[in-house]
């Protein structure tokens, strides 16, 4: 027992330091690229720090980042613990989100109501589209990676068409004057937040994400449901001759995956952006995927993965602001997120190979 815990934490201090140095080295490298660039390459740690944690207007940016990440992750760990890989989340975020800005545009009624129901058309239009991806997947035989890919580019397109359309969600207006984007959503059709900018301001959003993080690892670890998906991830041959099929338990999974997706396009939607425009998702479901690999598709580790990468995205939009160029803006953010998920991939890929010769 002894060993063992010294083992752990020998693992954890090496963790740590890797993690220590591998951001030391990535924020190095912004600092020089932004260097080389003429621009205020001293900004790039402060500027970080200021726009993800320093004060509240801050730190509730970084929440409103987060809570699309932690629901198209809580997505991404169903579909994982039966067996299944959906990608497809960039794309069932979108159709979702457009499914929602329908409802919140086109039907009248009750701010609360309208909104109620536009996060519910946003969470079925996402799961629709990952249905179609199922279908293939149980139907045709066709691989769930390949399907849901390929939809992510059809989805892009039909947001691109849905916004240039007025009889759609595009604003009306003179012909000179339209763009491409839709009407903006009513101010009764929003997501709540509780405080003001630029104190203490939490969106609904995040709430809303932590409390389906709570229902989900409950479910998991505690239902029947759970335990048949763990059943068929792990071993579809003893899933199928206990009674468990994975046309169905499989495919409600994928489908769950893509309301999850379209649910976070809703947050998205209601909570933030409040209206639609081509490239409305954003990269989100591609950062959701990641948030859930990068937590091993552990709910809790999704929960604080979700809120790091929040963090880098609501720090590294501020650096724009204080000079930095916008076209090194991304790649500042993927040289820290390589630096915050390299250790951890090189600690598994050690414990790998210690146990293979072992």
């Amino acid at each position: 027992m002894i060993e063992g815990a010294r083992a752990r934490i020998g693992s954890a201090l090496t963790t740590t330091t890797l993690l220590t140095v591998a951001i030391a080295v990535a924020l190095a490298l912004s600092a020089l690229l932004v260097a080389l660039t003429h621009g205020p390459s001293g900004s790039v740690v402060s500027s970080l720090y200021d726009g993800s944690v320093n004060g509240w207007g801050s730190f509730g940016a970084t929440l409103d980042a987060s809570a699309p990440l932690l629901i198209v992750a809580l997505g991404t760990i169903v579909t994982v613990r039966a067996g299944e890989f959906n990608i497809g989340q960039e794309g069932q975020l979108a159709v979702g989100a457009l499914a929602g800005a329908m409802v919140a545009i086109r039907v009248g009624g009750p701010g609360p109501l309208v909104l109620v129901a536009a996060l519910a058309a946003a969470a079925l239009g996402g799961a629709l589209w990952a249905g179609i991806a199922a279908l293939l997947r149980y139907w045709r035989g066709i691989d769930i990676v390949i399907g849901s890919l390929l939809l992510v580019f059809v989805a892009g397109q039909l947001l691109a068409y849905a916004v240039n359309s007025r009889w759609l969600v595009q604003e009306h207006g003179p012909a000179a004057q339209r763009q491409a984007e839709s009407a903006p959503l009513p101010s009764g059709v929003r997501l709540p937040r509780l405080g003001h900018y630029p104190n203490a301001n939490v969106g609904a959003g995040f709430l809303l994400a932590l409390g389906l993080a709570v229902v989900l690892a409950v479910a998991l670890a505690r239902t029947r449901w759970g335990f048949r998906l763990r059943i068929l991830g792990h071993n579809p041959v003893a899933a199928r001759r206990a009674g468990i099929s994975a046309a169905v338990v499989g495919a409600a999974a994928i489908v769950l995956s893509g309301a999850c997706a379209g649910l976070a396009g809703g947050v998205m939607l209601t909570g933030t952006a409040f209206r639609l425009t081509p490239a409305f998702s954003n990269n989100v479901g591609w950062t959701g995927l990641l948030v859930a690999l990068v937590a091993r598709n552990d709910v809790g580790a999704a929960v604080a993965t979700a809120l790091l990468f929040g963090a880098l995205d609501a720090g590294g939009g501020f650096l724009s602001t204080v000079g930095i160029p916008s076209d090194l803006v991304p790649v500042v953010q993927a040289l820290v997120v390589l630096g915050v998920v390299l250790p951890s991939a090189l600690t598994r890929r050690r414990a790998a190979r210690v146990e293979a010769t072992a």
